[in-house]
């Protein structure tokens, strides 16, 4: 047989182990599952056993020349039905599809397989068909097509193999089962599970007790099938040999029993809410768990050396990340898990799972490595840490001062060294009024030497982004290679950053999606500051770190200039421009990007800053011009900063040059009497149209707007200031008649 067992994504690998445990010799990992080959034993099998897997599917039919509904009929007419349905059973038909052009509606194409599935059954008894039951059938049919092939499933688990039965009252938030599970067979504790010497597992916000519940049937090595409080659904198809299940379940007894009677198991769960912690104790009973489990009522973050298990163990944990908490108080929380961590459980590990990454920054330790996993549509980040004990923390700090100080005494290169000269005169040349600004973030370095051509920005004296200017292609590539290791090592000898804080990209001339694209997946946020506000920039994921450092002063700008101001933010980005609308006191602003990524990083800059979301400052998700368009309302202060080039869907390219006028001219309609459109554009050739001069009063305050660290690239950017004309109606007078 070939089964399919569907999982979230990310969990494809353990699936797979899970299938392959399970007696497939022949697995294939998929796009959105696991493919395996196996017996009626092997699927049985892994339903009782799996963790991770959601939903387990039996192919029954293939067919792969299949062009529209009409021949997915008629192919479903042509299969033997007979042989798994009877009149007397009740079924339900599902579909999904997979590029498939020829398929516009899938609930549809269930129809038209149900249609073809109820005629054949007709034909072969005598006229009589089943019924459709689509909460509680006998067989559920699921259909999956792919371009032209057309699989015809048998559901084998039914009820989501997630669905183990203890759970019942929640908490507000919940982790699913399978999640869980996932969650734990990433973390190091699996490891001594599967070794047979499970140890101390923690979790301290255990909220409903999946987590712990989870970890418990894990060391007690209790099949999930065991607590399954549902039947499978292939005990009620044709096939089902009732021994061989009696047979799989009495080995899994044994197993568990065997587990729980050799491992020393030592499961600690605690939550700050009694609530939280009553409904993990009686969900643990309905698992059967209970006597493995410790539970408590504690705090965290007030943990003291009394309140620690003896010994050191692993934490694996789903800690809140802000959805029903202010910003404040969340920091705070991870900003205590931290420091609780650091001073009670040196030498344990720890995993913990947040839907908001940028929170890890709070927890001060570097994670040993990360996945990502989705709950609930969130995409959240596991990061697995290493607690180091004092000694250990204090040969690795040994060892890297070591590696830093050979590093930093060996002579650098003669190119190396011409750079370096450079980035310490510009240094001298900008601290001093940084610092009396309050300018933490700003350039260092500009392609002044034209061999090294980068930028090299310094964020908060801790991070550096140094943007390579591509080279030309005559340019050797190992010489250019080598160019950017000696970039690399001046910035690192001239501010003392360390190298794996400075994160390098390559620029070069983009255009349409493919500037939005990501170059990783990383999703570590820093908090920098700004003008009085904190915002969130991103080294790794994306070629803009999610602020533009040229723009400083016209941010500034904004704060002074937006105070009981109605403020209108196009092409948003990540919000900067918003924050210091608000933070100058702005009535109410108005945002608008095409991206929900830029978008949702603006909100949560607000968020950090304790600026609502829901009120007063509102998000749109829209084409700039076309929202433009299909708007009325007017704003005192708009600021505008399109990109260079564009492509949007349902439109024509954008191009600043060519149609800045009629961006303007769109924007200027939504001025209130004596509103300020600020428009800047980074185009370097950037050119105001005549018919934009004549029509309004503009006024170039690129010259103001470019700060100290840009003042050897004047043309960074041009930034104007425009206004509608006022028009003065003179009144005719009377003339004068002497006599």
């Amino acid at each position: 047989m070939i089964f399919f067992a569907a999982c979230a994504a990310n969990q494809g690998d353990l699936v797979a182990e899970e299938a392959r445990k399970a007696g497939s010799e022949d697995v294939r990992q998929t796009s959105s599952g696991v493919e395996f080959e196996g017996s009626w034993e092997t699927g049985m099998r892994f339903c009782m056993y799996a963790r991770v897997a959601s939903r387990l599917l039996m192919a029954l039919y293939i067919d792969e020349d299949t062009e529209n509904d009409d021949e997915l009929y008629e192919s479903t007419l042509a299969l033997p039905w007979e042989d798994w349905i009877t009149p007397e059973m009740t079924i339900k038909v599902t579909c999904t599809t997979q590029s498939c052009a020829w398929i516009r509606n899938s609930h549809y194409a269930a129809l038209r397989v149900k249609d073809g599935i109820c005629d054949r059954l007709k034909e072969k008894f005598d006229g009589v068909r089943p019924d459709v039951d689509v909460v509680s059938p006998d067989m559920t049919i699921h259909v999956h097509v792919h371009d032209r092939t057309v699989v015809w499933y048998a559901d084998f688990s039914g009820e989501g193999l997630h669905q183990r039965g203890y759970r019942d009252d929640q908490t507000d938030a919940v982790l699913k089962e399978h999640l869980a599970a996932a969650l734990i067979s990433r973390s190091e504790w699996k490891k001594t599970v599967n070794e047979g010497n499970p140890g101390i597992f923690m979790d301290p916000f255990c909220g409903s007790g999946t987590i712990a519940i989870e970890a418990a049937l894990m060391a007690s090595d209790t099949a999930p099938g065991l607590i399954r409080k549902k039947p499978y659904a292939f005990q009620s198809l044709k096939g089902y040999d009732a021994a061989l299940w009696e047979n799989i379940r009495k080995e899994a007894e044994e197993r568990r029993q065997k587990a729980i009677d050799e491992r020393d198991i030592q499961i600690y769960a605690s939550d700050i809410s009694p609530r939280a912690v009553r409904i993990a104790e009686a969900a643990a009973e309905r698992a059967g768990v209970d006597g493995l489990i410790a539970f408590s009522v504690k705090d965290f973050t007030a943990f003291t050396e009394a309140d620690r298990p003896t010994g050191t163990g692993y934490i694996v944990t789903d800690p809140p990340y802000g959805e029903r908490m202010r910003v404040e108080d969340i920091d705070r929380l991870y900003s205590g898990i931290g420091r609780t961590l650091q001073e009670y459980f040196k030498g344990w590990r720890a995993t913990i799972l947040t839907g908001s990454s940028d929170l890890l920054s709070n927890i001060d330790m570097k994670p040993d490595r990360t996945n990502s996993l989705y709950n609930g549509g969130i995409l959240c980040q596991a990061a697995h840490y290493i607690i180091f004990t004092d000694e250990e923390k204090a040969a690795l700090i040994e060892r890297a001062k070591e590696k830093k100080r050979i590093r930093l005494s060996t002579p650098l290169t003669g190119g190396a060294e011409i750079v370096y000269r450079k980035i310490m005169k510009n240094l001298d040349n900008l601290k001093d009024e940084m610092e009396k600004e309050g300018v933490t973030c700003y350039r260092i370095y500009d392609a002044d030497i034209p061999e090294y051509a980068a930028a090299i920005d310094m964020y908060e004296g801790k991070w550096i982004n140094l943007s390579e200017y591509r080279a030309p292609d005559y340019i050797d590539r190992e010489k250019a290679e080598e160019r950017l290791n000696e970039l690399i090592y001046a910035a690192e000898r001239a501010t003392g950053i360390d190298l794996e804080n400075i994160f390098v990209k390559e620029r070069k001339s983009q255009k349409g999606k493919s500037q939005y694209n990501r170059l990783a997946s990383s999703n570590r946020f820093n908090i920098i500051r700004e003008n009085g506000l904190r915002m969130l920039v991103n080294f790794q994921d994306y070629l803009d770190t999610g602020i533009f450092l040229d723009h400083r002063p016209v941010r500034k700008m904004i704060q002074e200039m937006a105070a009981g101001k109605r403020f209108l933010n196009l092409f948003c980005y990540t919000g900067t421009a918003t924050l210091n609308a608000i933070k100058g006191g702005a009535v109410s602003t108005v945002s608008v990007d095409a991206s929900s990524t830029y978008l949702d990083w603006a909100i949560e800059n607000l968020r950090i800053n304790g600026y609502p979301t829901d009120i007063e400052n509102f998000f749109y998700r829209d084409d700039a011009i076309e929202w433009l368009w299909e708007t009325y309302d007017r704003y005192d202060l708009i600021f505008c900063d399109p990109p260079t080039f564009s492509n949007s869907k349902g439109r024509n390219t954008f191009d600043v040059q060519r149609d800045h006028w009629k961006l303007i001219k769109a924007a200027a309609m939504h001025l209130a009497p004596g509103g300020v459109l600020i428009f800047s554009t980074n185009f370097r050739r950037f050119r105001m149209d005549e018919g934009i001069m004549e029509r309004f009063s503009v006024e170039d305050i690129t010259e103001k707007t470019i700060g100290k660290d840009f003042e050897n690239d004047p043309n960074i950017h041009k930034c104007y200031l425009i206004r509608n004309k006022v028009k003065v109606s003179i009144p005719k007078r009377e003339p004068r008649i002497r006599h």
